[in-house]
C-alpha cells in the first residue's frame, strides 16, 4: 500500500487555495468591466442614482441564507459590503457623512464595516449637521444613530418635505446579537427617484402632547416609536410603520389613543432587516 505524504497533501491544498484566490481576483476584475459598461449605459440615459438599497437588501438576504461552512458570516458580510460600496463609488464618487457627537469609535466601526476605506468618511457634530451636509452635496450619504440622544432633539423633522433628504436604509441589515458593527444607524441620502426599499416606512408624527395610550395603539397596527422629542408646538415622534400600512389607518390608531391634532410626513423607508439563522459556534 502506498503511504500518503502529508507534505505533498499540504502542497496540493495550497495549490487549490492559490487557484481559488486567482479565480476570486479574476471575478472581481470582471465585475469591474461590467460596472464600466454600466457607467456608459447610464451616461447615455442621462445618469441616475448609483444607490439601489432594495437590490442591496435582496442580495444580502440571499447571501446570508446560502452561507455555510467555517468562514464567519461577519467576514462574508464585511467583504460583500466593501465590494458593493466601492463599486458604487467607482460609478459615482461619494462621501459618507457621520454623526460622532456621541463618540467616534462605534460610528467609525460602522462606517468602515459597511463602506470600507476607499469611500471618504467625514465627521459632524450631530444628526442635523449630517443631514445638512447631505443636502448640500451632489450625491453623498449620511449616517445617523437611531438613538442620537436627547441633546439632538427631534432631528428627524428636517427630513420632512419632498426635496429634503430621506432615510434609505437601516444598518446593519443582517440582525444578530454579536454583530461587529451592531450599532443601529440610518443611512440618509437625497430622495431616490427609484430603487428605494419600502418594506418599512419611517414617519414623523407631530402631536399636541403625549398620550399614554399611543405606544399600544401604534403597536396594534404594527408600528413602533423609534424616537420622541419636543418639536414645533408639541411633541414629535419618529415612527417605523409597515410599508403597506396606509395613512388613514395610522391616523385612526392615533385617534383611538386620544390624539387630537395630528400632523405627519414620510421621512424615508428601508428594507426589513434579516435575522441571521443561529449557527452554533465550533467547540
Amino acid at each position: 500500500m502506498t503511504s500518503v505524504d502529508p507534505q505533498q497533501l499540504l502542497t496540493n491544498l495550497r495549490v487549490d487555495i492559490d487557484r481559488i484566490d486567482l479565480a476570486m481576483h479574476e471575478l472581481l476584475m470582471e465585475r469591474g468591466e461590467i460596472i464600466d459598461r454600466l457607467i456608459e449605459i447610464k451616461a447615455r440615459q442621462g445618469g441616475g442614482s448609483a444607490f439601489r438599497p432594495g437590490r442591496e437588501a435582496s442580495m444580502m438576504r440571499a447571501m446570508a441564507e446560502r452561507h455555510r461552512g467555517l468562514l464567519p458570516l461577519d467576514t462574508v458580510e464585511g467583504i460583500w459590503r466593501i465590494i458593493i460600496s466601492t463599486f458604487t463609488y467607482v460609478q459615482s464618487n461619494y462621501s459618507v457623512h457621520a454623526d460622532v457627537a456621541s463618540g467616534d469609535a462605534a460610528m467609525r466601526d460602522s462606517v468602515r464595516f459597511h463602506f470600507g476605506f476607499t469611500v471618504p468618511f467625514l465627521t459632524h457634530n450631530g444628526p442635523t449637521a449630517v443631514i445638512a451636509a447631505v443636502a448640500r452635496s451632489e450625491g453623498d450619504l449620511g449616517m445617523v444613530r437611531l438613538d442620537s440622544g436627547p441633546a439632538s432633539g427631534a432631528w428627524w423633522t428636517v427630513l420632512v418635505g419632498e426635496a429634503a433628504p430621506k432615510i434609505i436604509a437601516r444598518l446593519p441589515f443582517v440582525e444578530r446579537p454579536d454583530h461587529p458593527a451592531g450599532m443601529p444607524v440610518f443611512v440618509v441620502s437625497k430622495p431616490l427617484a427609484e430603487a428605494a426599499a419600502t418594506e418599512v416606512r419611517i414617519v414623523a408624527i407631530s402631536l399636541d402632547r403625549w398620550r399614554d395610550g399611543v405606544p399600544a395603539a401604534l403597536a396594534e397596527v404594527g408600528a413602533e416609536i423609534l424616537g420622541n422629542a419636543a418639536g414645533g408646538v408639541g411633541l414629535s415622534l419618529m415612527v417605523a410603520v409597515p410599508g403597506a400600512l396606509d395613512e388613514a389607518m395610522l391616523r385612526e390608531a392615533l385617534r383611538k389613543a386620544g390624539a387630537g391634532d395630528i400632523r405627519m410626513g414620510d421621512i424615508g423607508s428601508h428594507a426589513a432587516r434579516f435575522e441571521a439563522p443561529h449557527r452554533p459556534s465550533r467547540s
